[in-house]
């Protein structure tokens, strides 16, 4: 049986319910290429303290298998893993193949499409205008925008947290045909939009939680409303620029298509038949404020304790971003286009061909980042989770990043 792609696609669909059936995975190759870097050039971006002998022998050498192991069950075709912690060393590596035609290897230097992380930089976006008393978190949706469907009782605050009761887009089967009839078309937020709305809402605003990437397109219409720029630029001039984050941009408009190099191909499953393709040229105006953004690993690196401490926003704002709530799955909470997953705080991403987890633990100040070029799931799990759990069951025992199997 192949398994229907039209539960699991998309940007990140963090929790949403998947369909998931045997496929052919992707083949680990026997001899795999190994890019290691410097441990004090690989943080150099950052200027964090990163000691020349990393973590230390015994400690390097068992994460290295486990991620090896990982990639090799899961039929990862190449991964890039960057851990930094404090007074303690780093961790920086890449295995596998960028491109399993020529066998060109990983590279920790490399653009990757990073899906659903691109919440936590629109969201940002959003809360700097309710620091700028532009808008505030409390504001029904159709005050910025018009025909949401009970759009009058749904708020800002319930879109950001993914409590709105709107149906997502991305479940819609007619989108997912659409889509993957033609993974090149552009569509807009309109167009995107409109699958969702020909649905009954799930609930009632505020109720429950489900992953919904309707809720973030809708976020960065009100972005372009009150501002008058497009949230592209938004995003560029208000979140990337003071961040000083050089190597991540939002692909969007006549530049939809633009992926810098170097980058690795990108293989996924979620397609019509089922088969394993290349989804490298895929067109992301699909995920546009939900999950169309491109990063590398020590843009991420930087981003994480970012986003995690609030350095761009106010002490209130942040306070409000990092109440979470329940989600319905033990140890994950979801705030405002943030989750806490056993103490990490952060994002995960996935987009057809790629994957991405970054996150940070404030009680070590360590950053985690997981890069990789599949979304091939391996046992219901999607495979970023499986390398970030196999990390932190090691080096934070008591604070393991754990993402939850979807169960229907």
């Amino acid at each position: 049986m192949r398994r229907t792609p039209s539960r699991r696609l998309f940007a990140a669909v963090l929790l949403v319910a998947s369909v998931l059936t045997p496929m052919t995975a992707v083949s680990a190759t026997a001899a795999t290429p190994t890019a290691t870097v410097d441990p004090v050039a690989a943080d150099r971006h950052d200027h964090d303290e990163c000691p020349s002998g990393g973590l230390g022998h015994d400690l390097t050498a068992r994460l290295d298998k486990a991620v090896a192991d990982v990639r090799r069950q899961a039929g990862i075709p190449g991964v890039t893993v960057g851990l930094w912690m404090p007074g303690k060393g780093c961790y920086v590596r890449s295995t596998g193949v960028a491109d399993k035609a020529t066998g060109a290897p990983m590279s920790p230097d490399m653009y990757l499409r990073i899906g659903s992380e691109t919440k936590t930089f629109t969201v940002t976006a959003l809360l700097q205008l309710v620091d700028d008393g532009r808008i505030r978190l409390d504001d029904p949706i159709d005050r910025y925008v018009h025909g949401v469907p009970n759009g009058r009782r749904i708020t800002l605050r319930h879109l950001a947290e993914m409590r709105s009761g709107l149906f997502p887009y991305s479940s819609d089967p007619d989108f997912v045909h659409d889509l993957l009839s033609d993974p090149t078309r552009s569509f807009t937020p309109d167009e995107l939009l409109a699958y969702g709305f020909k649905h009954r809402n799930t609930s009632a605003p505020g109720k429950v939680f489900v992953y919904n990437n309707s809720n973030l397109v809708l976020l960065g219409l009100v972005i372009e409303k009150v501002t008058g720029h497009h949230v592209a630029d938004v995003i560029d001039r208000r979140v990337l620029r003071p961040a000083d984050l050089d190597h991540t941009l939002f692909p969007d408009g006549p530049n939809v298509r633009e992926f810098p190099e170097p980058h690795p191909r990108g293989y996924t499953n979620q397609t019509l038949s089922g088969e394993v393709v290349d989804s490298t040229d895929w067109n992301p105006s699909w995920a546009w404020s939900a999950g169309a953004m491109i990063s590398n690993l020590h843009d991420l690196h930087r981003w994480a304790k970012i986003v995690a401490t609030g350095t761009l926003l106010s002490p209130e704002t942040q306070k409000q971003r990092l109440k979470t709530l329940p989600t319905g799955f033990p140890g994950l909470g979801y705030g405002l286009g943030i989750f806490d997953s056993g103490g990490w705080i952060g994002h995960n991403g996935s987009i057809p061909g790629y994957e991405s987890v970054t996150v940070y633990l404030p009680s070590r100040k360590a950053t985690l980042v997981v890069l990789l070029n599949t979304d091939i799931t391996s046992g219901g799990q999607e495979p970023s989770s499986l390398v970030a759990r196999a990390v932190t069951e090691i080096v934070t025992p008591d604070n393991v990043y754990d993402r939850p199997v979807p169960t229907s």
